[in-house]
């Protein structure tokens, strides 16, 4: 099969991948680039888990074949802490146990850092627009909530 060569940056970290066509965002950045933070979980965009940044906008990355990433600067949940610190969704969800096994968690802090962008005074409605995409069958969703408006509130001072 044909091969192109996709070069990108992910997390401030640039990379060029020789890779098939066909080839999924969520396995570039899991098995060429060695970022297993990403998770694959139903393999059809229903359930979020795969949520990364691509050019600051949310993306399933099991939904978007590779080649879209050429050129692209895709962020990582391994790219939200900084300096060893974590960054603030990341602290809030820890702060509210917003998390419990964890295998959502990635696309929903993906999620949180591009929704505060956009609304960084969310009421806990815009809250549940926004999750509408990212399933967790741990945690309720309600510690989420509080996760998400601690983070605004941190993020905004």
């Amino acid at each position: 099969m044909q091969r192109i060569t996709v070069k990108t940056t992910i997390n401030d970290t640039d990379y060029s991948f020789d890779v098939e066509p066909r080839l999924l965002l969520v396995d570039l950045i899991r098995d060429k680039a060695g970022l297993t933070g990403t998770h694959a979980g139903c393999d059809t965009g229903n359930c979020g888990a795969c949520t990364v940044l691509l050019n600051g906008l949310t993306v399933k990355s099991c939904q978007v074949l590779a080649p879209r990433a050429r050129g692209a600067e895709i962020r990582t949940v391994e790219g939200l802490a900084q300096n060893g610190a974590l960054h603030p969704v990341q602290e809030a969800f820890w702060e509210c146990d917003a998390l419990e096994c964890g295998f959502c968690t990635p696309g929903m802090l993906m999620t949180t850092v591009a929704f505060l962008v956009e609304n960084p005074h969310p009421s806990d409605e815009d809250i549940r627009r926004a999750y509408s995409g990212n399933l967790c069958r741990c945690t309720g969703y309600l510690n989420i909530i509080k996760a998400v408006k601690r983070a605004a509130e941190t993020m905004e001072s």
